[in-house]
């Protein structure tokens, strides 16, 4: 089983703490990207970031001194989103290490596919920025099926944690060997199931830390997780989704 997860646009540098372990699978097309980014305007930079003149103003320099190679982080450290920080991967155990090493990936639209120790640069680049890379339009089209056939290279079961701007750079190329589960996060209201940005960041950086802690090779045990008051909803879920509902909680019976 590997689990899939979006980047953040927020990111550090982290040398300290822990050695990187690998270059990522896809450096070579990093560097291509880099290289276009590098090629820029100030102006066109900030169009394809959508950002405000600070945010354009840091990864400018960034890019300026961009060194793919050296003093890098570990994925795992460098994104600092909502979701890395309920997933708290600073204070995970060593076995919990060797679990997201093995199970977890986090997709990008600068590095493609990232294993939690891979090292990293901090960059601003979303999956869904339309960058044209020779005749590629756009980076759904330029990485292709690559990240997915990366992904079930490895493995016959892939759970999403994942936004859909990511995920479906996988689950368009999804062969019928392939098992694809999808988690939910939501609330139901008026008989739907709303989801909302900020939790559902904080329930998918939360349940990569619950089956970190608990060892899960099997998605069938993640229907457990009932951290942030969510609870599975076994009504609302069939094979490829597992929807789980937030309770208040005066209507949790524990």
């Amino acid at each position: 089983m590997r689990i899939i997860i979006s980047p953040a646009k927020k990111m550090k540098v982290d040398t300290d703490s822990f050695p990187c372990r690998d270059l990522p699978v896809f450096l070579q097309n990093t560097e291509e990207i880099c290289h276009i980014l590098q090629g820029m305007s100030y102006e066109e930079l900030k169009k394809l970031w959508k950002c405000n003149d600070q945010i354009a103003a840091l990864n400018v320099r960034r890019l300026e001194s961009m060194d793919l190679r050296s003093c890098l982080t570990p994925a795992v450290l460098a994104y600092e989103g909502i979701q890395y920080q309920y997933m708290a991967p600073g204070v995970f155990t060593d076995q919990a290490y060797a679990y997201i090493q093995e199970h977890l990936r986090i997709l990008s639209g600068f590095y493609g596919i990232l294993r939690p120790f891979d090292g990293v640069t901090p960059y601003r680049l979303e999956m869904q920025a339309k960058l044209p890379i020779g005749e590629c339009r756009d980076l759904y089209d330029y990485w292709g099926d690559r990240l997915a056939k990366a992904l079930f290279a490895e493995t016959d079961c892939v759970l999403n944690l994942a936004s859909k701007e990511y995920s479906i750079c996988v689950s368009k190329y999804l062969p019928d060997s392939v098992k694809f589960i999808t988690c939910v996060f939501g609330e139901e209201k008026d008989g739907k199931v709303i989801e909302k940005g900020t939790m559902c960041k904080m329930a998918r950086g939360e349940m990569v830390r619950f089956m970190a802690e608990q060892g899960i090779d099997d998605p069938e045990r993640t229907r457990s997780f009932n951290r942030l008051n969510y609870r599975f909803d076994e009504t609302r879920s069939d094979k490829n989704t597992y929807v789980f509902l937030r309770k208040k909680a005066e209507e949790i019976d524990d």
